[in-house]
Order: C-alpha cells, then structure tokens, then sequence
C-alpha cells in the first residue's frame, strides 16, 4: 500500500495504471531500461482477467504464420504489424521460457503452456517485476487527473482516502468494457474525454446473442452444443467450421466468436443479422438431397434424417425452430435447409458478458510509441485501444505488445525529460 494519504506522494518516475497483461509488460519494459515503475490497480491483486480467461486452458498465443496472423486484426491490421514486429509469436514464447514457463502448440495450432494454467505463469512473472524494482498498489482506483494542466498528476481513490501522485509519465492499461467484476469497468472514457481525447464506443466482441427462442425449444436444448456444423453471415464470403452452443437466449461458442464482429456490425447497420448454418458440413449439397428424398416408407422425416444422414437432436430442433412446418414436409426445402439453415439473430449479448470489447481510444490519436498526442507524456496501451480480435491468443499477444511498446515509449520520453 502506498503511503501519504490525502496529498501528493513523492514524486514516482512512472505510474502504470491498470495491472493486466499490458500493465504488467509496460512495467517490465521501464525495469529493464533502469526506470522504475509503480502499477496501481483497483482490485485487491493484479492479473485478474487473465486468470480467469485461463481458467479453462490458458491459450496464450497461436503458431500459425505472420500473415494471417496478423489478417486476424481486420481493419486494425496495418495498427496493430509494428507492435507485433517488436513483441510478436515467437518472442512470447521466448519470453515466457525465460519465466520457466515451457509452452505446446495445440491441434488447432494454439499455444499453451504445458500445465494449462495461468497462474504459475503470473506467480512467476510477478516475482520477477518485484525483484527488478517494479512496486504494486493494490485497491486504488484511479479517478482522474489532479491537476487541470498536467497531465502527470494523477488522483486516486484508496481505502485510506484520495491520494495525488506526480509522476515524470503516466501509462494507462485499464482493459476495455467487458468482465467488469474483474476490474474493466470502463470508467476511464468518461476521464479520457474530459481531456478531449477520442474514444471510439466501446461494443462487445467475442460475444454471444440473441436469437429469441421459443419456449419449447429453450427448455428442450438450452446448453447444448452444435457440431459438427458451418457457420456464416448472409450475404458475407465468410464461411467457418466448427461448433457452437444453445444458450436460454441463443448463440454462445468459439464459431460464434469467430464470426461476432461481423455479425455485430451488421446488426449495428441494420438491425438484425441473419446467419447460415450447415448442419451437415461433411456431406455434399447433393448428397443431402439425395439421402432426404430417398423414400422412407412408414418412417416419420425425423428417423429417416436421424438415418440417412445423422440429424437429430439439437440439430432437428434447430430445423423445427427455424422452418415452418409446411417447409419441413417438403423434402427439397428440407434438404435445403440442412445446408443453408437460416437463423436470425436479434441483437448481441450486453458488453459486460462478452469475452473483449471493440472501441476505445483509436491509433489516430496516438503517435507510434502509443503516446496520446493530445497528452504528452501519457500512453495508452492494451484493451483500452480501439482494436479486436478473436479468441485464439491473438488478444493476450497484441495486449502484450502494446504493453511493451508502450513501456519502451515512456521510458524514451522519461529519459529525453532529463536531457
């Protein structure tokens, strides 16, 4: 805890604000150059959303090469190639052995550490930070600037009242608007704004939504998964194989996720999204045609497709839910269907349920080393940048990188201030 409530403390070369995997990589990067870094963190212990986004197997990168790597950031590409040129894949992982933590590329191409934890790995680059000098404050919250012009006089909320602090350059790595229990609240747009800073709106990603069930088919398939199956958005050359899961109000999963800002930017146009399930990706259009008009005799349409081709389940739930019964009867448009499903999706899941968040402070306002323009001395890194990108390691890696180059652009501007 830091001492000297209630007026400014000492003077400390460099804030860090906000103690995710930006936080933390900017602070090493300051510790590293000779310049130390205090992080403060409104939660009682840093790291939190990374230790829950690994919970169910920390996926920390991905091995495919650069270039559709890098594809994977869409519009944010050309952004987001100079940080990934100083911190990228392969540097992760050689970072993560200098922390003793040994890493394994996955079926799907994915990186894990061998265990498939996160917290050994946060154990051990904590330790690190606090031998190389870096110190944490934990449960204070940061509220603003205390000084109207400067912009490195920063004000805290703590459990023994408001503290200021002066620093030589602050370094803001406050998450997006998503996992908010976790500490990404969001509550520095407000803030950045008040300083005429631009924020893009911040908006789920690799979200779920909507699609407005009905009863029967909420109760009878609620939490059940999809797959094999294809998905794609309408009117979209975007076509993706995989799997995903029944909710109580829709569409959950990775195949979602992979899709969701398209989905979710059509919706933001248009107001509704309509999607295309193949709830038989391994069999041909005509095959499915052909298993579904073989006669069937006394069988009823769900056992000669439970037969024939292996529809059953949530699978033929989702053909009733989507398909009159008139079209279900008919065995071309059933065939049809089976290929090209037509799900319509109503609108995303609320931003604090989503996995990340779109938006935030856009690239337009910054100079190359992440350096607020309107800010001097102030940097921005991590999920509070106006970026996304789907799950798969892509997002802990650009957050990583972000943190680093950052770091590295306060601790130049740190060093040319004594100058």
């Amino acid at each position: 805890m830091s001492n000297s409530p209630d007026h400014v403390q000492d003077h400390v070369r460099v804030a860090v604000i906000g103690g995710g995997p930006a936080g933390l990589m900017a602070a090493e990067a300051l510790a590293r150059g000779g310049v130390r870094a205090d992080v403060y963190d409104a939660m009682p212990s840093v790291g939190r959303k990374f230790l829950m986004a690994g919970k169910g197997g920390m996926n920390i990168t991905h091995s495919e090469p650069i270039e559709p790597f890098l594809d994977r950031y869409g519009k944010r590409r050309a952004d987001i190639a100079p940080l990934l040129d100083a911190f990228g894949p392969h540097a992760l992982r050689a970072w993560l052995d200098g922390l003793g933590v040994e890493t394994f590329v996955g079926s799907s191409g994915r990186v894990f550490p061998t265990d498939m934890k996160a917290a050994p790995m946060l154990r051990a680059w904590l330790h690190r930070l606090r031998e190389s000098g870096v110190r944490f404050h934990m449960r204070h919250k940061w509220t603003g600037w205390s000084s109207s012009d400067d912009a490195h006089s920063v004000r805290f909320s703590t459990p023994a009242g408001e503290l200021d602090i002066a620093a030589d350059a602050v370094l803001l790595a406050l998450g997006g608007g998503s996992w908010a229990r976790l500490g990404s609240d969001a509550a520095w747009v407000a803030l950045m704004e008040e300083r005429d800073v631009p924020v893009a709106p911040l908006l789920p990603a690799n979200c779920g939504f909507d699609a407005d069930w009905s009863d029967y088919f909420r109760e009878r398939y609620a939490g059940q998964p999809v797959k094999p199956v294809s998905m794609s958005v309408e009117g979209v050359v975007q076509h993706r194989q995989g799997e995903f899961v029944v909710t109580s109000t829709g569409i959950e999963g990775s195949l979602v996720y992979a899709l969701s800002s398209t989905i979710r930017d059509r919706l933001l146009a248009e107001g509704e999204a309509t999607i295309q399930l193949d709830l038989a990706p391994g069999l041909t259009a005509q095959r499915v045609i052909d298993e579904v008009t073989r006669p069937r005799g006394s069988r009823s349409m769900s056992s000669h497709l439970h037969s024939r081709i292996g529809i059953a389940g949530v699978k033929l739930g989702l053909l009733h839910e989507c398909l009159s019964k008139e079209d279900f009867a008919d065995a071309a448009k059933l065939a049809h269907a089976i290929k090209s499903l037509p799900l319509r999706l109503a609108r995303p899941r609320p931003i604090d349920e989503a996995i990340s968040s779109a938006g935030g402070v856009p690239f337009e306002a910054l100079d190359r080393a992440l350096m607020v323009r309107q800010l001097p001395g102030v940097f921005c890194a991590g999920e509070m940048l106006d970026w996304e990108a789907p799950t798969g390691g892509y997002l802990l890696t650009a957050c990583l990188a972000s943190g680093l180059v950052a770091g590295r652009g306060a601790l130049d501007y740190v060093e040319a201030s004594k100058r």
